[in-house]
């Protein structure tokens, strides 16, 4: 009896942490979580090897955690389903008739297996109507339950790929990896603040889509990006940094949207680092020391951005930062996503570089 009730209870809790996971549009916000559980159990051992090994085989080797994960928590669910329904079987007596062999668990296991996926070899028969009932019940979970996954890796690699689009259209914005004063600066060439301002505009609309998109489905985060030296964590890094320093020293209708895209990326960030359970890192090391600060203003001034530098707007530049670099740092350590700069840190962009250029600089310097 108490055998039966625990395979009911695994079946529901699998039927359950898929329907919140695939169907509810809303974040999930209780402790414990069957979802949750596998990416961390398979994230941690994963980012420990990787921190240990080369930077090139790293990168390919966390470049298909986030695919590959995905993979383990499908397959840990039709696992689930899979002994639920044995423990069921086995908890009400197995009545199964099974020619030539004796029953037992391993029977049940493989009555289950094949009812789950379908196969239906016909050689172990149900001897009563209550498992008649439940081999007609798992089969119909089964169907519905793959009909679903099919339809759940369209939406989430259709996500990925609009969130790529525009961390690819940053690229020659703000160079790569992206940096909020390379992003300024190119911006500035127009010639037009409304352009700077419209420029917020978009990428508030950005991080609003990928707030919907990767609060509904987290896996989308250890998702990497085609370059190593880009990711959807460092575009957010320069696109925070960037509106925080025109809220804190800029002035007009640039400003008031920069303050409306700072909310949206700020409370994209938090959110995310609550979902992946990370709490702030404090005290780690400073992206904007005071030498970086001043040549920041200098590059700026030069580019034609006039921004004030007083005393009151760099304590507002550091009340902003406060508010969102502990949750940047909390989640490039966890992720291992390098945080840019606020300078550029390099003189070509991935537009203007091929692999065979490297092999034939590489070629001359040796």
């Amino acid at each position: 009896m108490f055998t039966a009730i625990a395979g009911g209870i695994l079946v529901l809790a699998t039927l359950w942490d898929a329907f919140e996971t695939i169907v509810l549009p809303r974040r999930v916000t209780r402790r414990f979580r069957w979802t949750r559980m596998v990416f961390r159990l398979t994230w941690v051992p994963w980012a420990f090897i990787a921190r240990r090994i080369p930077q090139r085989q790293r990168q390919g080797m966390l470049g298909i955690f986030g695919p590959l994960s995905l993979i383990f928590l499908l397959s840990s669910w039709a696992l689930g389903l899979l002994f639920g329904f044995a423990l069921l079987h086995f908890g009400s007596g197995s009545h199964l008739i099974a020619p030539h062999q004796a029953t037992g668990f391993g029977t049940d296991l493989y009555l289950s297996g094949t009812t789950l996926f379908t196969l239906g070899p016909g050689d172990v028969i149900p001897a009563t109507a209550f498992t008649r009932f439940l081999l007609v019940l798992e089969a119909g979970t089964g169907l519905g339950f793959f009909a679903i996954i099919i339809g759940y890796f369209p939406v989430v690699y259709q996500s990925f790929s609009r969130r790529e689009v525009a961390i690819s259209l940053l690229d020659a914005r703000a160079g790569s990896p992206p940096s909020a004063v390379e992003l300024l600066r190119r911006q500035a060439a127009t010639g037009r603040s409304e352009d700077l301002a419209e420029l917020f505009k978009e990428w508030e609309t950005w991080a609003a889509e990928l707030m919907e998109s990767h609060l509904s489905y987290p896996v989308l985060t250890y998702y990497r990006s085609q370059h190593s030296n880009q990711s959807w964590l460092a575009a957010l890094a320069a696109l925070l940094d960037a509106s925080a320093l025109m809220v804190a020293c800029g002035e007009g209708r640039c400003r008031r949207q920069a303050e409306l895209t700072f909310a949206m990326a700020r409370h994209l960030l938090v959110d995310l680092a609550q979902v992946l359970g990370r709490p702030p890192l404090h005290h780690a090391e400073d992206r904007l020391p005071a030498g970086s600060l001043t040549e920041t203003e200098a590059i700026l001034l030069h580019a034609g951005i006039e921004l004030h530098f007083d005393q009151a707007a760099l304590r507002e530049l550091h009340r902003l930062r406060a508010l969102y670099e502990p949750y940047l740092q909390a989640l490039s350590h966890y992720l291992l996503f390098p945080l840019p700069g606020w300078l550029p840190v390099r003189k070509s962009d991935n537009w203007q570089t091929t692999a065979w250029n490297q092999v034939g600089r590489k070629v001359m310097e040796d």
